[in-house]
């Protein structure tokens, strides 16, 4: 690897379409001049709309980001991969020697609030959520 290279990193969800999104998007925010960053999916589920509301709301858009899967992406060499869903986790492919595989699990903010039918109680999970990945991504290094 060359010196100039950023670190490649991945955030790993089960349909890259919440979780996965807003860690991709804290970590350009915070991280961007140091790391390479991506998000996948096991599958494609299509975007959150909820959750580029509320990443919005934070200032970090990823309203242009779309739901992808490690096929998408093709054969990037990661250095860390993070799952951050139980799911991703349990069924992470086997990545090459060097990937360092983490998992850090958030809930998940749809089933979180599934049968619920006041808007704004369905954001406070989507925002509470939101902010437990923030902060875990402004202390990664």
């Amino acid at each position: 690897m060359k010196t100039n290279e950023k670190i490649k990193i991945l955030f790993l969800c089960t349909g890259n379409s919440c979780r996965s999104q807003m860690a991709e998007g804290w970590c350009r925010y915070f991280h961007g001049d140091k790391f390479e960053i991506y998000s996948a999916g096991i599958e494609k589920h299509g975007m959150n709309q909820r959750a580029i509301k509320v990443m919005k709301e934070s200032g970090v858009d990823i309203s242009s980001h779309i739901s992808k899967t490690l096929e998408d992406l093709g054969p990037i060499l990661f250095e860390y991969v993070y799952t951050v869903c139980g799911h991703a986790n349990e069924l992470c492919p086997i990545f090459n020697g060097r990937s360092v595989v983490k998992h850090v699990g958030f809930d998940d903010p749809p089933k979180l609030s599934f049968g619920l039918t006041s808007e704004e109680e369905i954001l406070s999970h989507y925002r509470r959520v939101r902010d437990e990945i923030k902060n875990w991504i402004q202390n990664l290094e």
